[in-house]
């Protein structure tokens, strides 16, 4: 019958904390946005966030003997345009090392980890890399001017990973707080070219554990 005032300020609030709480979710880190960006990933713009809390991709990263995602882009700014090309077209039948940075013209990705990768890159193919690719959740013009910067060449492949769907789905995706936002985990990978993970490195405390000689050491084993 009747709804008693405490029902009432219950039902008007109701709207209210549901707002507060779906805004928090967004606000809240690395999984709460890695949510939103899967979402779009395995089922368009259709699908809800309940499909997406499902998803293998958000309890558990990409490990070693697991197949890197087919379809997902990767921009590259050449020839005064932009081309996306897929994992699939990228990687597959080629032997493939992987590495990944928080962000292009930061100093340790700047002045070390890029730089050590394309010092490296004959040393790398010799033993066996068919493809050498640096992925950053950059937009494709800024990649382009880091690799002029760099002289890096045709030695390193520059991926712009523009939204991040990329390290969304390998499950490498992290909040950089207000300044960088949503950017990559620092990383390194060996991939077969069935595209499965042979290698895999994350960093722990300092890009060294990433760089193009811990590679090389897996390599040439």
């Amino acid at each position: 019958q009747g709804s008693s005032p405490e029902k009432m300020l219950l039902r008007s609030s109701l709207p209210f904390a549901l707002a507060i709480g779906c805004a928090d979710a967004f606000v809240g880190g690395a999984s709460s946005s890695a949510l939103f960006s899967s979402s779009r990933l395995r089922g368009g713009s259709g699908s809800s966030p309940s499909q997406a809390v499902g998803s293998s991709a958000l309890r558990m990263a990409l490990g070693v003997g697991d197949t890197l995602p087919s379809g997902v882009e990767l921009s590259v700014r050449q020839d005064g345009k932009i081309d996306n090309f897929s994992t699939d077209d990228l990687f597959k039948g080629k032997r493939s090392v992987i590495f990944a940075v928080p962000g292009a013209f930061t100093p340790t990705c700047s002045e070390q980890h890029l730089p050590g990768f394309v010092d490296k890159s004959e040393d790398l193919k010799a033993a066996g890399a068919d493809v050498i690719a640096c992925v950053s959740v950059n937009d494709p013009f800024v990649m382009r001017e880091w690799g002029i910067a760099r002289e890096v060449g045709d030695k390193v492949k520059m991926l712009a990973d523009g939204n991040g769907a990329f390290s969304t789905a390998i499950g490498q995706i992290v909040d950089k707080g207000k300044a960088m936002g949503m950017r990559s985990n620092r990383y390194a990978m060996v991939v077969g070219k069935d595209m499965k993970v042979e290698a895999l490195m994350l960093e722990n405390g300092g890009y060294g554990e990433t760089g193009a000689e811990k590679v090389l050491e897996f390599l040439k084993k």
